[in-house]
């Protein structure tokens, strides 16, 4: 018999389980190793850094507690603070994402919306005129916004009877997941320019409000996906029974998308807690994130790899926590999220 022929039905041949496993077994080498590599190094002085590649700890070199001792003694306050950042950021961020793109992804999968395109236009002339009265002519911001909308609705009634296209959902969709592919860099001076003006620069509100529309697009366009392929059938005969559209939300739609709520929200929070970008232009001192603080340890006497490697470890435990947690909804979650029709 050959050795690539199943003996059974539903069971793999021996000589493709051979080459399945031997191609799993490398890619999670490769995946692990780097892992191995920070935790060894979170356990070596300096010098043993210096001697080169060492492997095996009590073999090739004696650990030591010496980065530990300094990150979490040492620095104390300094670890704690921007660790303590990243979290209430990272949380807040991905708590209110998910609510204001879950309820904006539902309203896309169920309603059908046509815009006029002059209205769009207006809205952002609107907009820019009054972040320009706040920037420029010191407006308290509060106020401008209030005359750039009072403009806004003025110019809709006016202009009500013009010809204009209308957008549908489809076109909502590829303009809010468009948002994605602009790169973070070119938003960022603007940002930290009107968050200056507005006396809120290294905040914990700049960095969650920037974080929830940077990462809105992401949310409404994946549960997009799973509303769409909750059957319609259970939410009308709801809806024939005296249920409002919200509660239709709340109690029906995001019990049966659970699970692309999970994978959603893992992915928001990750990208959350690792960015860094945005945290570099908003925040100095009081609003420092963790990423900011493993960055910090390139100094001038070059990487000190030891630090990085403790910070770096302490950083990824609980999105790794939370990933085991989520595991079996998260797994479902990209299931269904592949399945279409």
């Amino acid at each position: 018999m050959s050795w690539f022929e199943s003996q059974k039905l539903g069971e793999m041949a021996p000589g493709t389980k051979v080459i399945i496993y031997s191609l799993l077994w490398f890619w999670a080498f490769v995946v692990v190793f780097p892992l191995y590599w920070v935790v060894i190094t979170s356990f070596k002085l300096p010098v043993h850094v210096s001697d080169g590649p060492d492997f095996l700890p009590f073999i090739d070199y004696q650990p030591s507690l010496h980065a530990w001792k300094y990150i979490f003694i040492d620095l104390g306050s300094d670890t704690f603070r921007p660790y303590l950042n990243s979290v209430i950021i990272a949380s807040i961020s991905t708590v209110f994402a998910m609510i204001f793109g879950s309820m904006a992804a539902y309203a896309l999968a169920r309603l059908h919306f046509q815009p006029r395109l002059i209205s769009i236009v207006l809205f952002l002339i609107a907009l820019g005129l009054a972040a320009y009265a706040a920037i420029s002519f010191g407006v308290d911001w509060r106020l401008a916004l209030a005359l750039g909308i009072a403009v806004f609705f003025f110019l809709v009634r006016a202009l009500q009877r013009v010809p204009s296209p209308r957008l549908g959902n489809g076109d909502i969709l590829f303009w809010v997941i468009s948002q994605r592919i602009l790169p973070p860099i070119v938003a960022a001076l603007p940002i930290y320019i009107m968050f200056q003006q507005l006396h809120i620069l290294d905040t914990h509100f700049a960095i969650i409000l920037t974080y929830i529309t940077v990462n809105l697009p992401i949310v409404v366009w994946l549960m997009y996906d799973f509303f769409v392929s909750i059957p319609r059938d259970i939410e009308e005969s709801a809806g024939l029974d005296g249920a409002s559209k919200i509660r239709i939300f709340f109690e029906m739609a995001l019990p049966l998308a659970k699970p692309g709520l999970a994978a959603t929200s893992l992915l928001v929070l990750i990208l959350s807690w690792n960015e860094y970008l945005l945290a570099l232009f908003l925040s100095t001192a009081k609003a420092q994130t963790i990423p900011l603080l493993v960055a910090a340890q390139n100094a001038t006497r070059g990487p000190q790899w030891w630090y990085m490697s403790v910070l770096i470890i302490i950083m990824i435990v609980p999105v790794v926590l939370l990933t085991i947690l989520l595991q079996r909804l998260i797994s479902k979650g990209l299931l269904l999220g592949a399945v279409k029709g």
